[in-house]
């Protein structure tokens, strides 16, 4: 090396050691790295949106207690992934661990599992916060709109992605700044909302009702909410809620070139996002349970509600300005969500596209002045905009004695998010137990603790995959009398969605990128001012040698 590496941070050292220059902007704090996944995971996005999924298998008792459970569970994943990162904190995240541990078939699978994953995980959020901006509106003016509109809702969520998309390309420093206030909006905001439910309501349910209740909404085993076959066939459908709710803390770790002291404190982001969000989640939803009246009527649904609708415990607990309220701060706490999943989703396309993994990498790698992907920030929007198109096809719903309108093909599309995300999570996971005492780890390490906490996660892993393709009512059960594909409100697409996905994957492995897929390339020995951008067009023009031309981006990085 020469004498010019003196001048890199110990973070640069880090990462020219992994094989990449410093690209990107490191303008991250600890606590930064720490708001983003704290942002994405986001208890006033998850507990509001997928409360239904909790209430309508199980109800107040698998919520009650199957939350700080299944969040146990979850925070064994994300210690093992803090070990993971420690050691190799890049962009690339999980996809550079699994190259880094299983060779590059581990490597191109994990990468297009979580990249998958990703982009559904931004549009499901983005559609969320647009579809309670508009409920919002909807509670606290009746002039605002006759009805629940699915056009207008999309037009909504396509404003939220841009202005999203706005926040991200701006600056990093702006994005860190806003992820930091991200984190004291959800615990202000949480808080809000949980002294509104203690304080405004008249009444409360009782302890009893909370913790010892029970529901089955499905019409699995004739509608009966005891005994082996309800707790063993209906509840387990329960744990999306938390699974769905308590994901996307790998920004961490593709956040981990942006931030300081990265491989301690990108570590610590995972696992301390995952310990308060549990807490938090759990003191949110124990909130909503205790503000019910009328248990029945949350089972039945109606008012243009399904069952199992936040909304309806609002507007049976609160007047229409409280209910407008808690609403609003909801809304809020996930558009800061979205941005955050914006962030996460175009740096790990940035890094798998530097790779060469993804067709046109040279222009999602490629950096604005202020060291941000802008076109993988763009890319993110569009293919969100894309997976969320079959939602303005109206699909009317029967509830009570209405007919509501129900984006229910959006749904069947961004199924893969969860378990895409989780599925790639356990193969590095898996290989890392898989390495032994030979895997190297960096400053924040499980010790031997490894031996039996990768086993557990890959494991839960397994088991919430699985149950998240089960079908979640008769009507969706191809066994069950009355079943029919067309019937898209209780159908689970997952099963298709997913198998499709894998099926591309594979065949896109055996008939292309195992010819030229490698994994991880190396940046570092590229000349001064030429970026991973540039390189990527070069092979994809077919040259040979380093670009000799004016680079992509400012850069004040020193070379190797």
């Amino acid at each position: 090396m020469s004498a010019t590496t003196t001048h890199l941070s110990d973070d640069e050292k880090r990462l020219a050691e992994l094989g990449y220059k410093q690209e990107l902007n490191r303008s991250w704090s600890g606590f930064s790295n720490f708001a983003i996944s704290f942002s994405i995971i986001s208890i006033l996005a998850g507990c509001f949106t997928t409360f239904g999924v909790g209430w309508n298998n199980g109800g107040p008792a698998a919520i009650a207690w199957g939350w700080p459970i299944t969040a146990a569970f979850i925070l064994v994943i994300g210690l093992c992934m803090s070990e993971l990162v420690s050691a190799f904190p890049t962009s690339g995240g999980i996809y550079w661990w699994a190259s880094k541990l299983g060779g590059a078939k581990a490597g191109y699978y994990t990468g297009w599992l979580n990249l998958i994953g990703l982009f559904a995980i931004d549009a499901s959020v983005a559609y969320g916060c647009a579809t309670f901006f508009d409920l919002t509106l909807d509670t606290y003016s009746t002039s605002w709109a006759s009805g629940y509109s699915l056009k207008r809702v999309f037009l909504i969520f396509v404003i939220v992605l841009a202005l999203a998309a706005l926040v991200n390309i701006f600056s990093s420093k702006l994005l860190a700044m806003l992820n930091n206030i991200s984190v004291w909006w959800h615990v202000a905001g949480a808080s809000a909302v949980v002294l509104i439910l203690v304080f405004a309501p008249s009444h409360h349910a009782s302890l009893s009702s909370v913790f010892t209740h029970t529901v089955n909404n499905t019409g699995f085993f004739g509608g009966h909410s005891g005994g082996a076959a309800f707790w063993f066939g209906a509840v387990p459908l329960s744990v999306i809620l938390t699974q769905y709710t308590i994901t996307g803390y790998d920004a961490s770790a593709h956040l981990s070139e942006e931030t300081r002291s990265a491989a301690n404190a990108a570590a610590k982001g995972i696992w301390q996002s995952i310990f308060y969000s549990a807490i938090g989640g759990w003191i949110l939803l124990l909130a909503f349970l205790f503000a019910v009246r009328d248990e029945s009527g949350v089972t039945a649904g109606g008012g243009g509600f399904t069952g199992g609708s936040v909304a309806i415990i609002f507007n049976q607990a609160l007047t229409t300005n409280g209910a407008s309220i808690v609403l609003a701060i909801s809304t809020i706490g996930q558009f800061f969500c979205t941005v955050a999943c914006m962030t996460s989703t175009s740096r790990m396309l940035f890094a798998f596209s530097r790779d060469g993994a993804v067709p046109g990498g040279q222009y999602w790698s490629k950096l604005n002045k202020n060291r941000v992907p802008v076109y993988g920030v763009l890319l993110s929007v569009v293919v969100a905009v894309l997976l969320t198109l079959p939602a303005i096809v109206t699909v009317n719903l029967p509830v009570g004695d209405e007919l509501v309108p129900s984006p229910v093909a959006f749904f069947a599309v961004v199924s893969i998010g969860v378990i895409g995300l989780y599925v790639a999570f356990a193969i590095p996971i898996f290989l890392r137990w898989k390495a032994g005492s030979s895997f190297q780890p960096g400053g924040w390490t499980l010790g031997n603790k490894y031996k039996w906490m990768c086993i557990v996660a890959v494991v839960e892993i397994a088991v919430t995959s699985f149950i998240a393709i089960l079908p979640t009512s008769t009507a969706g059960a191809p066994w069950y009398k009355g079943f029919g594909w067309a019937n898209l409100k209780f159908v689970n697409y997952t099963p298709i969605v997913v198998g499709g996905a894998l099926l591309a994957l594979w065949l896109g492995w055996h008939l292309s990128a195992k010819k030229w897929f490698t994994g991880p390339k190396m940046t570092i020995d590229l000349p001064e001012g030429v970026s991973a951008a540039d390189e990527i067009r070069l092979e994809h023009h077919g040259a040979s040698g380093h670009l000799a031309t004016t680079p992509d981006t400012e850069s004040d990085v020193a070379p190797a």
